[in-house]
């Protein structure tokens, strides 16, 4: 007796419906065969029936980690990581290195870029076994942390991961949103977005949408040349009439922001 199934396809827009596809799957090569008609046009591949929205189209994910560094032992902890982090460097690419100044206190936030998660597994092993690592870095560097903290996230489809123009202090802009994800909230988020670069008084590095973690969460990193600049350019954009609307769209799926000015590492590749 044949058994019916559901596949669902994502056509690949921020605004675009869910399509429900029923195949009758009798065996594999016929299921595929059924799956491969409505996928020819496409341009995302198949996705879970629990799936909300689009996602990119590789398998590259960032793993964004904060470590909560004890009150006196900032100095000491900076110092070490600026003097190893070659060591941690040589596994995998850093997108960047950064300390809180705002926002929150004696707080670390570093970006680190992993193809697929066989990578970061093959990464971690290694690093687990190289002894100059764990001997000069890691047996001196746990002793100075309160806390460890990391998400999985994603670049939005939308989004390429920028590069500042020159050096410069960065935002970090934490969004919690109602559950439901990007088919609910993503066309008014991206809006937004879009108006605040239109101002031109900031820039923006990437907005990522976390996978493992608290979910419905997005952090939108932003660089502005100074403090001052991102204070005068923001209470601009506030009096610009595309911002006031684009934000009092989306605030209707927010449930709470933060944000945090971050100041680059000297060894940081984003500065």
């Amino acid at each position: 007796m044949a058994k019916t199934g559901v596949v669902w396809f994502n056509q690949g827009s921020l605004d675009s419906h869910w399509i429900r596809i029923e195949c009758e799957r009798r065996g594999d090569s016929q299921r595929e065969a059924c799956e491969r008609k409505f996928l020819k046009g496409t341009e995302c591949a198949v996705s879970s029936s629990f799936a909300t929205g689009p996602r990119q189209g590789d398998g590259t994910f960032y793993e964004l980690r904060t470590y909560t560094v004890k009150p006196d032992k900032m100095k000491d902890f900076l110092e070490l990581t600026s003097k190893n982090i070659h060591l941690r460097t040589a596994h995998s690419p850093m997108v960047g290195y950064w300390t809180l100044e705002f926002g929150a206190m004696n707080k670390a936030f570093h970006i680190w870029k992993y193809e697929s998660f066989a990578q970061r597994a093959a990464v971690r092993a290694a690093l687990a076994k190289d002894q100059e690592w764990q001997g000069k870095y890691m047996s001196q560097m746990l002793p100075l942390l309160d806390k460890q903290e990391n998400e999985i996230a994603y670049l939005v489809p939308w989004c390429e991961l920028g590069s500042p123009p020159k050096d410069g202090v960065y935002e970090l802009v934490t969004f919690q949103m109602k559950p439901g994800g990007p088919a609910v909230w993503g066309q008014s988020f991206r809006a937004a977005v879009s108006a605040h670069i239109k101002t031109g008084y900031t820039k923006l590095i990437g907005v990522f949408h976390t996978e493992y973690g608290l979910l419905n969460r997005v952090h939108a990193l932003w660089w502005n040349e100074n403090p001052d600049s991102r204070a005068a350019g923001r209470h601009y954009a506030h009096e610009d009439p595309r911002v006031v609307a684009a934000v009092r769209e989306s605030v209707q799926f927010l449930e709470s922001q933060r944000n945090f000015l971050l100041l680059p590492t000297g060894f940081s590749p984003l500065k």
